[in-house]
């Protein structure tokens, strides 16, 4: 999967950033990434990053090996470790977040239990990174646009 979305669309070619595919595989493998780590990798590496699939247990083990030995070499200290949910929120099409819900109302958007099925898991991922209060949430409404959660102009107030 190398789909990168409009909204990451200022960064993706250098790869300054690391784009929401990349952070679903680091939840996935359980593993937390600091930019300044990710700013150590070489461009290959980020592309490596990019390219790996991290879908089921086999490419979840290997990506997560891979990206352990990269951040030991780059930084000298292994990566930190994340608790990986047996069944995370983007994996499910039926129960959107509260917090994703509550951000939408901050633009006076509600998203129908159909629109959050017809999500991607990746798409539902990064809404529910751009909802986290810890996350700088500049991007959650030109999501909602990407995702054709919000059409146009007349849907927000």
């Amino acid at each position: 999967m190398t789909d990168f979305f409009q909204f990451e669309s200022d960064f993706v070619e250098s790869l300054r950033c690391i784009p929401m595919q990349v952070r679903m595989k680091l939840d996935t493998c359980g593993i937390k990434l600091k930019l300044q780590d990710w700013h150590k990798f070489a461009a290959e590496e980020r592309q490596q990053l990019v390219d790996l699939p991290c879908a089921i247990a086999s490419e979840v083990q290997t990506y997560r090996q891979f990206l352990n030995r990269l951040v030991i070499q780059r930084t000298g200290v292994p990566a930190k470790d994340l608790p990986v949910e047996d069944i995370p929120a983007w994996m499910d099409d039926i129960n959107i977040p509260i917090a994703v819900q509550e951000k939408a109302q901050e633009f006076d958007v509600t998203i129908a239990q159909s629109q959050w099925k017809n999500l991607t898991p990746l798409q539902r991922f990064a809404l529910i990174k751009l909802s986290r209060s810890s996350h700088e949430n500049s991007n959650f409404l030109p999501a909602l646009k990407e995702f054709q959660i919000v059409n146009d102009r007349s849907q927000i107030s």
